[in-house]
């Protein structure tokens, strides 16, 4: 087989209610670095390749290419205004295989044309079933909730994939993402097997990526760029799917209006209801909305459904698998300071960290460090902060 055989990133973007979802911009930035880096590295000249489905949306392949796209491959089809998994599973994995179309974009490099090299969709509601589904289509892997990427050569010796002998990876996409601890990075690859008894391609590498966690391009008016229309077949069986009505459910909280926000993290263990409870009358003392650490996210403590239900959300996750925050005031209380979390709240403008260990990370993240079990400490915030208010 010819490196040719697998090109391009295609990144494949999501409208809500005909509009951008923010993350499309953000990975059509990570992939035009990602590409400028590869193409200088290994004297190539591949193409960053948006794939647009949807209704009456070519006008949107402008905003594209300002930001990052070579070619916007589009399919604008009546059947295609709202999301229905099974018809845009299919329409993605037929451009993605399409012959024609890699000629159109490559015409000196289709003809062992096979899939893209790369692929990447957006880890949002919608992205994440998209993704798994377009990937067994595709009969490759997939690595969900990314927030770091590079592409490398790598030198592996594994049992099943390369017969135990030393093996030369190239241009192997290096997917990132914060395992459950919040401290180490899970480095995911999609591999090809080079066993010969059991010898298999394993493309295009893909990964569904955090919104947030990339920044676009600034946009450039000037930016070059091509649009193809492509006519999807659109099985009359998948039409029996009908959308009668459509709703966007925003997310549960905004952390963007506030001013204050309090996080916690598995400090609360000792207590996990009554801290979590304690950590509720805080953030009304100071008219603040509450965020979590990952772990959190996970349930991994027992407490009650309404409590569990309320906090123990992804809404609420701070970090680079959740949201980035720049608060006036933020409170950490039972974190102790994982990189990934640090990422999401170091634009906050005063931190103050509760934590009984002095030695714990957040300690050299915040302004003020008070050394305290969060069931001693915070009990007398509060009933400072409510002497103070009695004066005022």
């Amino acid at each position: 087989m010819t490196e040719e055989n697998y090109q391009h990133i295609y990144v494949v973007i999501e409208l809500e209610e005909g509009k951008l979802a923010p993350v499309n911009l953000e990975m059509l930035g990570k992939a035009r670095r990602l590409l400028d880096n590869f193409n200088k590295k290994y004297k190539s000249d591949e193409k960053v390749v948006a794939i647009l489905l949807g209704y009456n949306v070519k006008q949107i392949s402008k905003t594209l290419i300002e930001h990052g796209a070579d070619f916007v491959i589009y399919a604008d089809h009546p059947k295609l205004k709202d999301v229905i998994n099974t018809i845009y599973t299919k329409v993605i994995a037929q451009i993605a295989k399409d012959k024609e179309i890699a000629t159109k974009i490559s015409p000196e490099n289709a003809k062992n044309f096979k899939k893209p090299r790369y692929m990447f969709f957006g880890a949002d509601s919608i992205g994440r079933h998209l993704s798994s589904t377009v990937l067994v289509e595709l009969e490759s892997g997939l690595a969900s909730d990314i927030n770091k990427l590079e592409i490398s050569d790598i030198k592996l010796t594994h049992q099943y994939k390369t017969d135990g002998k030393p093996v030369i990876y190239e241009k192997t996409l290096e997917m990132y993402r914060p395992d459950f601890s919040g401290f180490l990075w899970t480095t995911i690859l999609c591999l090809d097997n080079k066993n010969p008894s059991i010898e298999r391609e394993y493309h295009p590498q893909s990964c569904s990526i955090i919104p947030g966690v990339f920044e676009p391009i600034k946009p450039d008016s000037k930016r070059k760029g091509e649009v193809i229309q492509f006519s999807p077949t659109i099985d009359e069986q998948d039409l029996k799917i009908k959308i009668l009505s459509r709703k966007i459910i925003k997310s549960e909280v905004d952390f963007d209006r506030c001013k204050a926000i309090i996080s916690f993290g598995r400090g609360i263990k000792d207590f996990p209801e009554k801290n979590i409870k304690l950590i509720e009358d805080l953030a009304k003392q100071l008219d603040a909305e509450i965020g979590v650490s990952l772990p959190i996210s996970k349930k991994p403590f027992a407490v009650s459904e309404s409590i569990s239900s309320k906090y123990m959300i992804p809404d609420r996750v701070i970090g680079t698998s959740g949201k980035k925050i720049s608060p006036m005031l933020y409170v950490a209380t039972g974190i102790s300071g994982a990189m990934q979390h640090v990422e999401g709240m170091k634009d906050s403008e005063f931190v103050v960290a509760i934590n009984p260990d002095e030695n714990s990370p957040i300690k050299d993240e915040c302004d003020i460090f008070i050394k305290g079990r969060m069931e001693d400490v915070i009990p007398k915030l509060i009933e400072e902060m409510k002497k103070q208010s009695l004066v005022v």
